[in-house]
């Protein structure tokens, strides 16, 4: 069961897009996914600094080959001002989780502890539920909700990945 749990496959890529704050763009990216049988391991999209300017933080799986084609076709749309890969560059990445994970009144203090050794926060209960707030690495999320996993999660939802390249390099 935790092997379904895990988000990102072994040869991942993150990729971010600075595309016009418009109407289809999303649209128009995920299409060019679609048709080139790439698929989306996750996707982010928020307005920039600049209201005219969004960013899309795309993960895809695959090799270099795979990961140089995306790009070549995403530089391709009019919509796309920029595009960089975080390949070679260190990055910071961070997700953010809700898991509902049941919590019976026998299993609450350990659920508790685990919840505090990942720095997340429960951020709502029920008589039978809690609902906890992590955000971290991927491999952060992975492995909390692997070890609620044995409480039964009941739901979980996650952003996906956004990342920044550190330093002064910007996307």
């Amino acid at each position: 069961m935790a092997a379904s749990l895990t988000r990102r496959a072994p040869q991942t890529h993150v990729i971010t897009a600075l595309v016009g704050n418009h109407p289809g763009v999303l649209a128009r990216v995920a299409g060019l996914f679609a048709r080139r049988g790439y698929n989306i391991e996750s996707l982010t999209v928020s307005v920039t600094e600049d209201p005219d300017v969004s960013r899309m933080t795309i993960v895809v799986a695959g090799d270099q080959l795979v990961l140089e084609q995306i790009t070549k076709q995403l530089h391709k749309l009019i919509e796309v001002i920029r595009v960089a890969d975080y390949v070679d560059a260190p990055t910071v990445e961070r997700e953010l989780g809700l898991i509902k994970v049941r919590a019976e009144p026998k299993d609450r203090g350990e659920i508790m502890q685990i919840v505090e050794v990942f720095r997340g926060r429960i951020i709502d209960m029920s008589d039978r539920t809690f609902v906890i707030e992590v955000t971290g690495s991927v491999e952060k999320l992975d492995k909390m909700a692997e070890l609620l996993s044995s409480y039964g999660i009941r739901e979980m939802v996650r952003t996906g990945v956004i990342a920044m390249a550190r330093g002064s390099r910007t996307a």
